[in-house]
């Protein structure tokens, strides 16, 4: 019995350090896609797919006017994550993406309006923000698509 005392006081007190050690932190998530747009008509339909390994940089200003720098990659799904964890006083106020490349040999080519997005981040701890999709396009046109 005296056993069992002694470890529901020590998981409590393990819970109790673990709430307390969060008190002020918050967590920003940024993320988004990156497609290649085949047919080059700014949609994206059945004919274009995701890019992998794609390069976006994000850049966000902190309330504490701090500049951080992300470098993420696009997974297999085409989507791209940053999140940090950071004092509640030094979070994201602000924040660009922007592609940097594409790793696709036949899509390379930014499409319009794609050169980046800038926006205010004003989340609370634990919400992210969806950036909208950064289309690359191939340099010739498949025939199948005119």
């Amino acid at each position: 019995m005296e056993a069992q005392q002694k470890t529901n006081l020590l998981v409590g007190f393990l819970l109790l350090t673990v709430f307390l050690s969060g008190v002020g932190a918050w967590t920003g998530e940024i993320h988004g896609r990156v497609v290649c747009d085949v047919c080059g008509d700014s949609s994206v339909g059945a004919e274009d797919h995701v890019l992998e390994g794609a390069e976006v940089a994000v850049l966000c200003i902190t309330k504490s006017r701090e500049v951080l720098n992300y470098q993420a990659f696009t997974n297999a799904k085409g989507i791209y994550t940053v999140a940090e964890t950071m004092p509640e006083s030094d979070r994201w106020d602000a924040c660009l993406a922007r592609p940097i490349s594409s790793f696709h040999e036949h899509c390379t080519h930014l499409g319009q309006g794609s050169l980046g997005v800038k926006f205010s981040y004003n989340h609370p701890s634990g919400y992210s923000h969806t950036v909208r999709t950064f289309v690359y396009r191939p340099a010739n046109v498949p025939t199948y698509c005119i």
